[in-house]
């Protein structure tokens, strides 16, 4: 297979992969869906929402009574009757309201941006703090690029809606409505004639609805896809770069933006089709006012027919009333970019972590730390069984180490004892509870996770160490970093404890941010220690510089080491051999070298000679 043909099947496969993941969402339009987003305006409906709709309807007001005061009282009655006096009045009256309508709509803009900025906030604050609750699965089948574009692009798009939409919308129906009675009010005759293209020109519009909203939602998909593209294509760069694929991952790229270039081609160019329907529907109703008003003219008021003054109101106020209705069918898709971009809010929001807490779950103050697994299975997925009925029992205090080969299900053991995921049959009890009664937060503050790929956070050395203990001392940070053995390379850095460490502590390296996990680790004082191949990042120097540091780490703490170096494994209490989701072996390292067995031959395969044993 060429290299061309490797890039599309590799673009084919992202697309299949997403598709399953972020599929245009087939709902009809409803206004329910829309009043739950207007929702979060009610924080805001007592200050500055009834401020901006009273500048709104001052604005409104004045828009409809300008006209009729130049047609009906300047032309019919002021030059008519040819009153200096009143005409000067009237323009210095007319002035003044056009001077509050200023004002007016400085406040309203004001007003409307702080009210959409807020209500943003809210929305963006709390669809991440809701997707912080989700469970371990709901990551598992998304990618972090997909989680952001919901997070910050859908959001964004809600932005205009609040900001500028739902105002200008009701002021666009109520100058909409004051029109048309005004007309109607003003000659019901030439009225009735203009209007009599409206149903014409909604039909037109309506026809486009499903198609424009279903091309907004998949704008939204290919943004998604291509974030995650470059979430993955940055993080993984020096990958890329060592293997010479620059070329190869740019045309992929290629690939992706042209898809997202597309989306948005084709949802711009059905948006656009409003605004030539509405200028038509002006160009008719124009031509109606000319024709059918000169001859109402010609009849004269006396005949049934209108006065000049009344025809130039009619002219101002079709001139107005154009515009709404342009702007309403803007609305329309803006409308459409916030409901399909809430759509996708909300499917996250209505997600319900597969880890549910209950009500008057139980809250642990102190925990002794005895773990037991009885009869415990457990699968990621229908093909994928990872434990097979497992039963075992840690006690308080005691280092118990899992071996075995990768997938053998070592960590799923770690991820359920802090409950990342429930078992599909059995149950996990810490202290003879069991988990699926106990509060999650309660629990995971008496537990500590040291990882492999440990995650270091922007910000500086002291920020992470104390991130599992936020109100911990200067002091105690410094302490817990000499404990591991790390106050050394700290020292050594340039802005010591307050060096930046930079986006996931690109500036260290892996071995010294293995170290400031161990320091973060000790300093949140947990009950209950998961080291799941925490030794693996750091030299064999260092390893021997923080094992008595280690021992004094879990003394008196039940710890779960999840290893293959000897030096960590040989003095745990308990070493439980797995192998395909079942326990085949338990005993201590010399009970279990004595039975050469399956650990016996994983010593001996990784030392490759008995003496070291």
């Amino acid at each position: 297979m060429s290299k061309e043909q490797q890039t599309k099947e590799k673009h084919n496969h992202l697309q299949r992969f997403y598709y399953t993941q972020d599929q245009v969402i087939e709902k009809p339009f409803n206004w329910q869906q829309m009043r739950r987003l207007l929702i979060y305006l009610k924080p805001y409906s007592k200050n500055y929402l009834p401020a901006a709709m009273l500048a709104m309807l001052i604005s409104t007001l004045i828009r409809l009574i300008v006209p009729i005061l130049i047609g009906k009282v300047a032309i019919d009655i002021v030059i008519s009757n040819k009153n200096i006096t009143m005409l000067t009045y009237l323009v210095l009256g007319i002035i003044v309201l056009y001077l509050i309508n200023y004002l007016a709509n400085v406040f309203r803009i004001k007003w409307v941006n702080m009210l959409g900025q807020n209500v943003i906030y809210d929305i963006r604050q709390h669809l991440f703090s809701h997707v912080q609750r989700l469970s371990h699965r709901f990551f598992d089948s998304r990618s972090a690029g997909s989680i952001l574009v919901r997070i910050m692009n859908d959001i964004n798009s809600l932005q205009e809606l609040f900001t500028n939409g739902i105002i200008n919308l009701l002021m666009d129906i109520v100058t909409l409505i004051g029109i048309i009675v005004i007309l109607f009010v003003l000659s019901p005759k030439l009225a009735l004639a203009i209007m009599i293209i409206l149903p014409l020109m909604f039909y037109l519009t309506t026809k486009l609805r499903r198609k424009i909203r279903r091309s907004w939602q998949q704008v939204r998909i290919q943004q998604s896809r291509m974030n995650s593209h470059l979430n993955e294509a940055l993080q993984g760069m020096r990958i890329t770069q060592s293997f010479s694929q620059e070329l190869e991952n740019a045309e992929y790229f290629h690939g992706v933006n042209s898809d997202n270039f597309e989306s948005w081609r084709e949802a711009t160019r059905k948006s656009a089709m409003f605004r030539p329907f509405v200028e038509m529907s002006n160009a008719l109703g124009t031509i109606i006012l000319i024709s059918y008003g000169a001859h109402l003219i010609l009849l004269g008021p006396e005949n049934g027919g209108i006065g000049i003054g009344t025809f130039v109101s009619f002219a101002f106020f079709i001139g107005m009333f154009w515009d709404p209705i342009s702007r309403l069918g803007q609305m329309y898709n803006q409308m459409l970019m916030a409901m399909a971009a809430s759509e996708r809010i909300f499917e996250f929001l209505d997600e319900r972590p597969n880890v549910k807490e209950k009500e008057n779950a139980y809250a642990f103050t102190d925990i002794e730390g005895q773990v037991e697994f009885d009869k415990v299975s457990f699968s990621y997925d229908e093909k994928r069984v990872a434990l097979q009925e497992i039963s075992l029992t840690i006690e308080a205090g005691e280092t118990v180490a899992l071996v075995g080969h990768t997938g053998s299900g070592k960590s799923t053991i770690a991820n359920l004892i802090s409950r990342f995921y429930d078992p599909v049959k059995g149950s996990v009890k810490m202290d003879g509870h069991d988990l699926r009664n106990v509060r999650l937060d309660s629990l995971r503050q008496k537990i500590s996770i040291v990882l492999q790929d440990t995650f270091i956070f922007s910000g500086t050395i002291m920020e992470n160490i104390r991130f599992g203990r936020p109100n911990a001392t200067d002091d105690e940070v410094r302490q817990a970093a000499k404990f591991v053995g790390a106050d050394d390379f700290i020292n050594r850095m340039a802005n010591g404890y307050e060096t930046e460490v930079e986006e996931r502590g690109n500036i260290l390296s892996a071995g010294e941010r293995q170290l400031l996990s161990f320091a973060r680790a000790l300093l949140a004082d947990p009950r209950i220690i998961i080291l799941d191949e925490a030794t693996a990042s750091i030299d064999t120097e260092t390893e021997i510089k923080i094992q008595s540091a280690l021992a004094k780490l879990l003394k008196k703490r039940t710890a779960i080491i999840i290893a293959h170096r000897l030096s960590t494994i040989r003095k745990a209490d308990k070493i439980f051999v797995l192998e395909n989701g079942r326990i085949i072996e338990s005993g201590n390292h010399e009970e279990l070298v004595q039975k050469q067995g399956k650990y016996y031959g994983l010593i001996k395969s990784q030392f490759q000679m008995l003496d070291v044993i």
